[in-house]
């Protein structure tokens, strides 16, 4: 039986944790990337697929700058590590290594839709979960989907299996700009028992 995570977990993970725009002008660790990829790396996907791909560098921003929306390149560009979170489109060739015991990769190589689906869905969970290890080991995130995926996708992904999903920022956020939290739903608003 697991017990449950304390206050103080569960505020760093949700409570307290907030999407960062403004960040302070510190460099990630050491190692702190590999750490958080090892963790995201753990969460579950359908037929275990993981076909979230993930390029991070300082570098790679300024490449990144002219997909940007204007509203997103200074908190890209100032953002320690952004985060480009892909799908592998041919994640299916990964299948008789991540799903052994039975045929999985010949559940997707005649559906299109079904692999552009699945890859899209699952690479979007992998992308929480990698949001929820950044918090977990002491960073802030802000998750973005303001750019062009087309000249992200042509940037970093030409003649590749991989596209774009999202973007995410890393990094030690500036708490005393964040904006005050705007609302959620309630919820008897988001949901139903049924």
């Amino acid at each position: 039986m697991h017990t449950p995570l304390d206050n103080t977990a569960l505020d760093q993970l949700f409570n307290e944790a907030r999407t960062h725009s403004y960040w302070q002008d510190k460099p990630l660790e050491a190692g702190i990337l590999e750490q958080l990829y090892a963790l995201t790396a753990l969460g579950p996907t359908s037929a275990n697929c993981s076909p979230g791909r993930f390029v991070a560098s300082q570098e790679c921003k300024e490449k990144l700058k002219p997909a940007l929306s204007s509203g997103n390149v200074e908190k890209t560009m100032t953002a320690p590590v952004t985060v480009i979170v892909a799908h592998d489109m041919a994640f299916y060739d990964r299948l008789p290594q991540l799903f052994p015991h039975a045929d999985a990769r010949s559940w997707f190589t005649g559906s299109p839709e079904l692999v552009k689906e699945t890859a899209f869905r699952n690479s979007s969970l992998q992308a929480g979960y990698l949001i929820l290890a950044a918090r977990a080991l002491g960073l802030d995130a802000g998750p973005m989907s303001g750019f062009d995926p087309s000249k992200v996708n042509e940037a970093f992904f030409a003649g590749s299996s991989w596209q774009v999903n999202m973007l995410i920022n890393l990094g030690y956020g500036d708490r005393e700009k964040l904006h005050p939290r705007l609302p959620r739903l309630r919820f008897e608003q988001a949901c139903k028992l049924a």
